[in-house]
């Protein structure tokens, strides 16, 4: 059968993305229509960073390009020619009002295009969508609509107001829910029982280690012992304050940061510290590279809501390469990671685990034991779990 997916996460993305992963799988398979994340009014007339990436929306809605790009023989991304009304903060009859809009708007629009594309019974595939994909069952008509909770995105602040009451409609009416952990999967199954664990894949043909991979020129003159993160450097998900004690408590280590920082983070005392690096936001093609170079890879998340049942794509990519890895404590770190990781829980257990790691860091048998493991993680195993539930409801429609 044909997909079709809606999602937050822009196709054009700086950094690499699961659901990205998750369509370029699929299309192996199956057609795939890829709805880019649409702007609202807002967004459209904000003043963009002068030093960020060139939109290809903003270009689309300026009709200086189609709506509609073929990437393979099987898979196409579709941008918005219309913006949105923002609606996060709106009050409730307002919200339902503007939110039914564009809901409307949207799916009329997605249907007339993947009509063209011959798309006739398809999959509905919502990756953490709740607003914009709220009602798009009505709109498409999919043959299965299935949800997918990624990531606990009610806890952040633009949806924080009508979040929760939208997911919970959001998976009372899908026909399958995916969930990225088992705890994500415990809170969702009061509202739907046909609820499916998927874990995050890890990108095989970039993450070898069996390539070549030089010495990134920016990590030339930074000495070893290097203890390195890889990925976005937020607030909300890491925790500043233990990797200061901990960098701070260890000189002869060197910590080195690769990824785009928000305002928290690059205005933190860490930059202070003569043993830690900010190197900067790196294309994706270049992170294997990096983590190659590292002695350990760490992944110092603050626990919430939002980080407890998350599952972090950079653990999967760390252990391709063969590098060990210590990591916060989290509930999916613990039921997945847990034997091929360090978890500490306080500054004194981190720097205890760094050291640790350190001495079996270029030892060949646990090498080849996280590279193994991290194998049973590709992308390929990843969307089994959707076909095998697709699979599975149809059976129990046909009985």
């Amino acid at each position: 059968m044909d997909y079709i997916i809606t999602s937050l996460q822009l196709w054009d993305s700086e950094i690499g993305t699961t659901v990205k992963n998750t369509a370029i799988e699929i299309a192996k398979n199956h057609r795939v229509l890829y709805v880019n994340t649409p702007l609202d009014i807002r967004a459209r007339f904000q003043k963009k960073d002068a030093n960020a990436a060139p939109d290809h929306r903003f270009a689309v809605l300026r009709g200086k390009t189609s709506p509609i790009r073929r990437m393979t023989d099987t898979l196409w991304v579709l941008d918005c020619p219309f913006t949105l009304l923002p609606v996060g903060q709106l009050p409730s009859p307002l919200f339902e009002w503007a939110n039914h809009y564009n809901n409307r708007r949207l799916g009329r629009w997605i249907k007339s295009q993947a009509a063209k594309l011959g798309f006739q019974s398809y999959i509905h595939l919502i990756d953490n969508d709740i607003y914009r994909s709220l009602y798009l069952k009505e709109y498409l008509r999919p043959a299965i609509s299935i949800y997918y909770r990624r990531d606990q995105v009610t806890e952040f602040d633009y949806w924080r107001k009508h979040g929760k009451a939208c997911e919970k409609l959001l998976v009372g009416k899908a026909d399958i829910v995916l969930a990225n952990s088992e705890l994500f999967a415990q809170e969702l199954r009061p509202w739907n029982a046909n609820v499916h664990v998927i874990n995050t894949g890890v990108n095989l043909e970039l993450y070898d280690p069996g390539l070549s991979h030089p010495l990134p020129e920016d990590l030339r003159n930074i000495p070893h012992p290097i203890v390195g993160y890889v990925g976005a450097i937020l607030q909300a998900r890491l925790d500043s304050g233990l990797m200061y004690e901990v960098a701070r408590q260890m000189p002869d280590c060197q910590f080195v940061w690769v990824g785009p920082e928000d305002e928290h983070f690059r205005e933190h005392a860490l930059h202070s510290l003569p043993n830690v690096h900010f190197l900067g936001h790196k294309q994706v093609p270049q992170l294997p590279a990096y983590i190659r170079h590292f002695d350990v890879c760490v992944n110092p998340q603050v626990v919430n809501s939002i980080t407890d049942g998350n599952y972090p794509l950079k653990i999967d990519e760390y252990l391709a390469m063969g590098r060990p890895v210590v990591a916060t404590s989290t509930h999916t770190m613990r039921q997945v990671f847990k034997e091929f990781s360090y978890l500490p829980v306080d500054v004194p257990q981190w720097i205890a685990a760094i050291r640790q790691a350190l001495a079996e860091a270029h030892d060949p048998a646990g090498e080849q034991a996280r590279i193994a493991f991290a194998h049973t993680h590709s992308w390929g195993e990843s969307v089994k779990v959707i076909y095998r539930a697709v699979e599975q409801l149809r059976m129990k429609n046909e009985e």
